[in-house]
């Protein structure tokens, strides 16, 4: 009778040996399953970061080749800028020689008129005086000369 006591002790020890080591296998493996998925969030952490990485490396070189297009462009507005202003300064220049050019055109169409109201004077001199030896010539020929 000891010895079934003792070997049922002995079973109802194994027995809770048994139960014991079962929760700790559940323990284990629960906190194993919670490991990899813990595991598995970085791993999905770490993807999505590298392709964040790769995204705005991307973006930088995007924003890099936009610069160099700004620059570019601005440069070419700048130069068409200067020679907008550089043709401004000879439309001006040659302005200021049509004025001038102008005026003395008017300057000389007064002297002009003014020399043929001194040729019709003389003409009309030599005329009322009556000379022989000059002739009357016309308004038209002293033009053509």
């Amino acid at each position: 009778e000891t010895e079934v006591e003792q070997l049922q002790r002995l079973l109802a020890g194994m027995e809770k040996d048994h139960r014991d080591l079962l929760a700790r296998m559940e323990s284990g493996q629960a906190e194993l399953e919670r490991l990899r998925k813990a595991e598995g969030e970085r791993a999905a952490q770490q993807e999505r970061s590298s392709q964040l990485e790769k995204e705005v490396a991307g973006l930088r070189e995007k924003i890099h080749h936009l610069d160099d297009m700004l620059k570019s462009q601005q440069r070419k507005v700048r130069q068409m800028i200067e020679q907008l202003q550089n043709s401004k300064s000879v439309i001006q220049a040659k302005d200021a020689a049509i004025q001038e050019l102008k005026e003395r055109v008017s300057y000389l169409e007064a002297e002009n008129l003014e020399m043929h109201d001194r040729i019709e004077h003389l003409i009309e001199k030599q005329v009322s005086r009556g000379g022989s030896s000059t002739r009357a010539r016309s308004k038209s020929e002293y033009v053509s000369r």
